[in-house]
């Protein structure tokens, strides 16, 4: 009786494998054939690096590529402070309110983000973020799946480490420091594979708050390949897709091991 349903659960873990990465297999053919080839699927046709040639000399792919990381990076320094500080406020410390406020963090995780473009713009327009770094990544740094995994994580450390820390004359900064974070490490670098993927690949707001390629990301960049004037070329856009993805797969190949480990390592407990 086990031995079947492995069978089922296997086949069907392929299938949804096949789902998911056809996406990006297609994307990988497109991009070394002519529009025709690629769209009639003839594998008799000779492969080309013509697209990649095309779309680099396009656009200023090194100027998009370090926006991206100056953005990603932002982003999670600003998630990391604020949402190690909430978590810990949430985990350790009674105050009255404590269970409605985390309550209300926790509806943040059912609004979209692109319910609250409209707010995020008069906002970051009154504080003078517009077309800059800081206002595509200041409305994502307060995270409230960041809160709530911290919070998770800090209230699985054992009180008594946090008793001996108090006893040795650590502040509550020092046992936040010394004994939480290094004790939520995994936790850390699993949330921070999930922000750096999330924001690499953000679109609709860097879209939105950004008007000059000084400040684009990579994602908006690949933007300006999916209408042009001429009609869309889908050779030119799928090698454009793979220049944007890349270093995310690149790092994952280097990391998965870290990567899986992460995230088994910091479940909820």
């Amino acid at each position: 009786m086990t031995r079947p349903r492995v069978t089922l659960d296997a086949v069907g873990a392929i299938l949804l494998a096949l789902v998911w990465i056809s996406p990006l297999v297609f994307a990988a053919w497109a991009a070394v054939h002519t529009p025709t080839a690629a769209v009639a699927f003839d594998v008799t046709a000779p492969l080309t690096l013509d697209n990649f040639v095309a779309v680099w000399e396009r656009a200023p792919w090194i100027g998009y590529v370090l926006n991206t990381m100056q953005l990603v990076t932002i982003v999670l320094f600003g998630q990391f402070v604020l949402c190690t500080l909430a978590g810990f406020a949430f985990a350790r410390f009674e105050f009255p309110g404590r269970g409605v406020l985390f309550v209300l963090v926790l509806m943040q995780l059912f609004v979209l983000p692109e319910v609250l473009i409209v707010e995020n713009y008069a906002i970051v327009a009154e504080l003078g973020l517009f077309d800059t770094t800081l206002g595509m990544g200041l409305p994502y740094m307060a995270s409230a799946f960041g809160i709530f995994l911290l919070r998770q994580a800090f209230k699985s450390v054992p009180r008594e480490l946090e008793e001996a820390a108090r006893v040795e004359g650590c502040s509550w900064t020092g046992v936040l420091w010394r004994v939480y974070v290094p004790a939520a490490r995994s936790t850390y670098l699993a949330y921070a594979l999930v922000s750096v993927a999330t924001h690499w690949n953000n679109f609709l707001w860097p879209l939105v708050v950004t008007n000059s390629p000084d400040v684009r990301p990579l994602t908006v960049g690949l933007s300006l390949f999916g209408a042009p004037e001429n009609g869309v070329d889908i050779s030119l856009v799928s090698a454009a897709t793979l220049m944007v993805v890349a270093p995310l797969l690149v790092a994952f190949l280097i990391f998965q091991r870290q990567f899986l480990q992460a995230f088994l390592t910091a479940g909820i407990k």
